[in-house]
């Protein structure tokens, strides 16, 4: 117990040190899921609804044929020309979330946009139906 209590201090201390010198700790909801050309995370749907309000991540629906959007989406790009539309998408470095229907094709549209350089990507679990089972609605 006594090592625990001397660590402690220690995490603290470096916490302090780096984000005086300006780095910062980044929590990203979500899990890891690694693809072959990077990474993005696997996030639910109540780690969804914050994002949701965030001015700065961009929301895509990538199901076909169109069956509604989860409130707040911001673009809609079938999950198979997400690659020829990345011009409508921001910057690589940008937070992008992803969902379908289910998983099937935002799973491919996060793996086509790790695969073209973007670095935080988000999928939603269980996409729209995910959404509804946990009593929310779609817009249509």
């Amino acid at each position: 117990m006594q090592r625990l209590r001397a660590t402690v201090p220690t995490l603290v201390a470096m916490a302090l040190v780096s984000a005086s010198c300006g780095g910062s700790v980044v929590s990203r909801p979500g899990l890891e899921v690694n693809t072959e050309w990077g990474s993005y995370r696997e996030i639910s749907v109540a780690e969804l609804v914050p994002l949701l309000d965030d001015p700065q991540i961009t929301v895509v629906n990538t199901h076909i044929p169109f069956e509604g959007d989860i409130p707040g989406t911001d673009l809609s790009i079938p999950y198979d020309q997400i690659a020829a539309n990345l011009d409508q998408l921001p910057d690589p470095d940008s937070e992008i979330v992803v969902y379908c229907k289910g998983e099937g094709m935002s799973t491919i549209a996060a793996e086509t946009l790790t695969q073209s350089g973007y670095t935080a990507v988000y999928k939603v679990d269980g996409g729209m139906i995910g959404w509804e089972e946990a009593g929310n609605l779609l817009d249509s």
